[in-house]
């Protein structure tokens, strides 16, 4: 199967994940495409792959017989990408539509709902003019991320194990549940895993190869109100829905994902809930830099402190929780991965693009761990929403890319 093939076959399964769970996995519902990748690995011919209890998929390809008589040694190398899709829009039920020979105009994703892509709104379309697209029916998110980064691995996969005379060296895979929720590398097994190095496999359009990621932190912030018959409140009533309102407008209002870009940080209200006795913010905070990082945090801080000492202690209960760093500082004394990655795709005729992730992946916790583990494409776009769209071109030319890499590993 080709590596879209693969991709439409594994879009099919509700893999959406959700916030605040203690499980690993969040959702039990994971565990379908795991165990119908573990089945897809031992058919090709990865007799030892498996899924633990908490849905982290491992296999291996042993590195090719004539190496192994030869007695040589490269890197272990490891690629890995994850199984969840995110849980602020529906993954279950997706419809995916190919769209042949794109024509450069709108497409209509669902008509009876009036759900159009238009290339005024999203202009990396026109980049994509007489291409194949999978896109959605307009009521789902398609899964590009990152099942995309999944059907291009198998693919990679399956490609060495029918070309048995093509060398490469001992390769891992590894599919982790959860990443949407910032919890895909938690129970992630390291040394059992057993690579010296990996890729994350989840990134965007073709070319893109990363290496620096946001620094992460959730915060929750809590208020506590008091409720009085709003015909006698005069001085009494305390609204804990206005006094969040009040501390979301201390924040700066430019440091907002919609006015920011590149290596600008944010903060992001990403869920509210309130009434006059309780009401709750949920931000994510993110930074490239980490001092600005830290200070992000620290604001935060000072301004709970700050209506505390305004309205009485007690009033607003900040919880901040650090979630993954930039790895930039780790993959830096492994550049090579990038150089290797950027020459592989450049053989290919692919033009490398390397970005800061306005994001953060499984590698980014993962290259604290002890497993450098810089990004690569997957060739979507528009992810976490009913506008994600993915070129066959860029599934197939994804795949190949990995294959490349696995083979110029053998030369290191």
């Amino acid at each position: 199967m080709s590596a879209a093939e693969k991709f439409l076959k594994y879009v099919t399964y509700d893999t959406r994940s959700e916030e605040d769970q203690e499980p690993i996995p969040s959702t039990a519902k994971q565990f379908e495409l795991a165990e119908e990748l573990v089945r897809e690995m031992k058919a090709m011919g990865i007799e030892d792959g498996r899924v633990d209890d908490h849905c982290y998929v491992y296999g291996n390809l042993p590195e090719t017989k004539a190496r192994l008589e030869a007695g040589a040694k490269a890197p272990v190398l490891g690629f890995i990408a994850h199984m969840d899709t995110a849980p602020v829009v529906s993954g279950a039920n997706v419809r995916p539509r190919v769209v042949k020979n794109y024509d450069g105009g709108p497409i209509v994703l669902n008509e009876e709902e009036n759900v159009v892509m238009r290339p005024e709104e999203f202009p990396q379309l026109s980049s994509y003019r007489g291409e194949d697209l999978i896109v959605t029916d307009g009521t789902t998110l398609l899964g590009a991320d990152d099942k995309a980064g999944i059907a291009e691995i198998m693919a990679m996969a399956e490609y060495f194990l029918t070309h048995p005379e093509v060398p490469h060296g001992t390769i891992k895979i590894g599919f982790t549940p959860d990443e949407e929720v910032g919890r895909g590398a938690d129970l992630f097994d390291v040394k059992g895993f057993g690579a010296d190095v990996a890729y994350t496999v989840d990134g965007g359009p073709l070319g893109e190869l990363e290496y620096e990621n946001f620094n992460a932190a959730s915060a929750r912030v809590y208020f506590k109100g008091s409720s009085i018959h709003p015909g006698s409140a005069k001085g009494k009533m305390r609204n804990a829905s206005l006094l969040a309102m009040e501390f979301h407008s201390m924040l700066p209002p430019a440091e907002n994902p919609a006015f920011t870009e590149g290596y600008e940080g944010f903060y992001h209200l990403n869920h509210m809930k309130g009434e006059v006795e309780d009401a709750m913010l949920d931000y994510i905070v993110r930074d490239h830099d980490r001092e600005k990082f830290e200070a992000k945090k620290e604001y935060m801080s000072r301004a709970a402190s700050y209506m505390n000492e305004k309205y009485g202690e007690g009033t607003v209960r900040l919880e901040l929780k650090d979630s993954y760093y930039n790895m930039k500082e780790k993959i830096e004394p492994h550049m090579y991965l990038i150089d290797l990655a950027k020459e592989a795709m450049e053989e290919l005729e692919i033009t490398p693009c390397i970005v800061p992730i306005r994001g953060g992946t499984d590698g980014s916790r993962l290259s604290y761990m002890g497993l450098p583990c810089p990004n690569l494409c997957t060739g979507g776009e528009n992810c976490h929403g009913k506008y994600e769209f993915i070129s066959i071109r860029s599934l197939e030319k994804t795949a190949e890319l990995l294959t490349a890499i696995a083979e110029k590993f053998v030369k290191l």
